[in-house]
């Protein structure tokens, strides 16, 4: 067991010594360390207290007086298992967020209450021209400091993980749009002739994330066995377009396809070639892109939804976003009766919770067929 000591240094002010970090391998004891308190005796004597059952713990680490700032900073410019566009939000997120309150304290220093007062500025006035922020912006800078935090523990530069202890704001569930039997009908026939019929075609009828139509490879759709394979998916950073894999091995997957998305692929693929063949770049390869603009050129994912909100408007469409296609898959095949499982893998989600989380009120709305289905299994007995 670690031991230490406090004493009284001035009016309010102790200091305390203990026995701190990992033992010597040599001599089997430890480094004696010091930190100054500033309060009550009681005060003192927990601290004190913590102190040492982080050292019993194996949790204690060496003083530093790496800043927050500092140490965000540097964990964003390091950070290359981040996804680009993950980082791009993180970095936004902490400069506007956390810096600003947070940013100058030592790292270690931060404590849960400081985490609590910090979302309460943030809901208060942290948003633009002192306005409020709403929890779901809030929740997402605790999620980043979080992150941050878990790897400062990793690598041993605090002993634990405040932002862990307290809870972010409660986000509000928002319902996920849908469009309905009739809407989609009279969206495929109004788009019926332009170049984003495919493009929707695939989202509705396979559930294609807007970065996975961008990236989709020819070598990837056998229209022959009506299968897709999804291995690439296209990213949108300030540093321009990059293709790259999916964020998850569940991301990589193969998806059977409908009859009627087969035969707008089919055509699609017949016009593709006609193109090629008159600008005499030849047949298009597996390596080649599904989906390109005119010039050949790439569909970059923000692009896309532009061009699908001016189309959607000018033809008089329902006013959703092109996300609501991939949305509306997954509701048809809850209707369907499909289990959450099949739906979570054909999605590319992590898991099937985290399909429920999204879809779970829908699921709600099969409950009645349950039902009705089980009284027919037990023949009214």
């Amino acid at each position: 067991m670690a031991r230490g000591n406090s004493t009284k240094r001035g009016a309010k002010s102790w200091r305390l010594k203990f026995e701190g970090g990992e033992p010597d391998p040599l001599t089997g004891k430890r480094h004696t360390r010091y930190v100054t308190f500033n309060g009550t005796k009681k005060g003192a004597q927990g601290e004190l207290t913590r102190l040492l059952a982080e050292v019993d713990a194996g949790i204690s680490v060496a003083p530093s007086p790496v800043t927050v700032a500092d140490y965000l900073q540097g964990w964003l410019d390091g950070a290359d298992y981040l996804a680009g566009k993950t980082r791009e939000r993180y970095r936004a997120l902490a400069e506007q967020q956390i810096i600003p309150h947070l940013g100058a304290m030592a790292l270690q220093k931060l404590r849960p209450s400081y985490i609590a007062d910090w979302h309460i500025r943030l809901l208060r006035s942290g948003g633009k021209d002192g306005n409020a922020l709403s929890a779901r912006t809030v929740s997402h800078a605790h999620r980043v400091l979080h992150t941050a935090l878990a790897r400062a523990v990793e690598r041993e530069v605090i002993g634990r993980n405040v932002a862990s202890v307290v809870r972010p704001p409660k986000v509000e569930t928002e319902e996920v749009e849908i469009l309905t039997a009739n809407q989609i009908g009279n969206l495929f026939t109004k788009l019926r002739g332009h170049r984003l019929l495919p493009i929707a075609a695939l989202a509705l009828g396979a559930g294609l994330r807007r970065g996975e139509l961008c990236a989709l490879r020819w070598g990837g759709v056998d229209l022959d066995e009506a299968t897709l394979r999804v291995e690439y998916a296209m990213e949108q950073t300030r540093a321009g377009l990059k293709v790259k894999a999916p964020k998850s091995r569940h991301g990589r997957r193969t998806i059977n396809l409908p009859a009627n998305v087969v035969a707008i692929l089919r055509a699609h693929l017949s016009r593709q070639q006609e193109q090629r063949l008159a600008l005499g770049v030849g047949r298009a390869s597996p390596e080649d892109l599904v989906f390109t603009l005119p010039d050949g050129s790439l569909w970059s994912p923000d692009y896309l939804s532009r061009v699908w909100r001016r189309t959607t408007i000018s033809r008089g469409l329902p006013s959703v976003g092109l996300h609501a296609l991939r949305h509306s898959h997954a509701s048809a095949l809850i209707a369907a009766g499909v289990d959450v499982l099949t739906i979570s893998r054909r999605l590319g989600h992590g898991s099937p919770a985290f399909t429920l989380a999204v879809y779970g009120h829908l699921f709600a709305n099969t409950d009645a067929s349950a039902a009705r289905a089980i009284d027919a299994a037990m023949g009214g007995c």
